[in-house]
């Protein structure tokens, strides 16, 4: 067996619907097919993949990837940096700007309503 590239990830929540409105507006995901499971979620599209999948549950607020969780982050590649920062200061959303010049990459930090960090890889050069 030889493991192939990440499917997907897994995010519980307390506000699905904000995380919803979230990955769709910041992120230009989409919500889309799921199985028919006997608890609420989302499963929210890069493309054709259904790379994140969001499960609705109820308690306390979620509090992401600082606190319980041994997930630090994950990541996305993707083109259009200058205009998805653009989108991003239109939000208003928070970020932080990187750079790994020794994989030639811009990684574009932020964080999602529940807190859990993902970076967006732009190539430098683009």
């Amino acid at each position: 067996m030889q493991i192939g590239k990440l499917d997907h990830v897994n995010v519980r929540t307390t506000q699905l619907d904000t995380m919803i409105d979230w990955y769709t507006t910041v992120l230009g995901m989409r919500s889309g097919d799921r199985p028919d499971f006997p608890f609420p979620g989302a499963w929210m599209y890069a493309g054709d993949n259904a790379a994140v999948h969001l499960v609705g549950i109820s308690g306390p607020p979620a509090t992401g990837s600082e606190t319980e969780l041994k997930l630090e982050h994950f990541a996305f590649s993707a083109s259009g940096s200058a205009a998805f920062e653009e989108k991003l200061q239109a939000l208003d959303v928070r970020y932080e700007r990187g750079t790994l010049a020794a994989a030639n990459l811009l990684q574009i930090n932020l964080w999602d309503p529940d807190g859990n960090h993902i970076h967006i890889d732009f190539a430098a050069d683009e």
